[in-house]
């Protein structure tokens, strides 16, 4: 339904921002509309965690993540109660020691015919300079 990428040059080290990245526990502190987030199981080579999110409505989902360090977090859904597909991942390529390229890919689709355009296009593209804000400044403050 809704697919969305963005990619952009961060002066920062790539260690640095895959490390916020997989920070999962701290994206409610940071990241806009995150009520919630449980870490079901954890690992270098990747995790599962159920997100819990208030964007004019309140919904959650379970994405099973899979970690490439330090070049890419990638997820697939797993379950959720709004989403039938959520696919993305952050993409990272070190341009130099304190610069990184950096890209957010996403492929929603939500369930039923009911969901308001007016979420999806909050979830996908109108959100995305925003939301990849957060990270960035979270990244330059960590």
């Amino acid at each position: 339904m809704a697919k969305v990428s963005r990619t952009e040059t961060w002066d920062c080290p790539i260690e640095r921002i895959y490390d916020v990245l997989i920070d999962y526990n701290s994206y409610k502190e940071f990241v806009d509309g995150v009520s919630a987030v449980e870490v079901h199981e954890s690992s270098e080579q990747g995790a599962r965690v159920t997100l819990s999110l208030n964007l004019i409505k309140k919904f959650s989902y379970t994405i099973k993540l899979v970690h490439d360090r330090p070049q890419k977090v990638s997820w697939s859904l797993e379950s959720g109660d709004l989403f039938k597909k959520n696919d993305g991942q952050w993409d990272l390529k070190k341009i130099s020691d304190d610069q990184t390229e950096v890209t957010y890919s996403l492929d929603v689709d939500v369930k039923g015919l009911f969901v308001p355009k007016s979420i999806v296009s909050k979830l996908t593209s109108n959100n995305l300079p925003a939301m990849m804000k957060s990270y960035h400044d979270r990244i330059r403050g960590h």
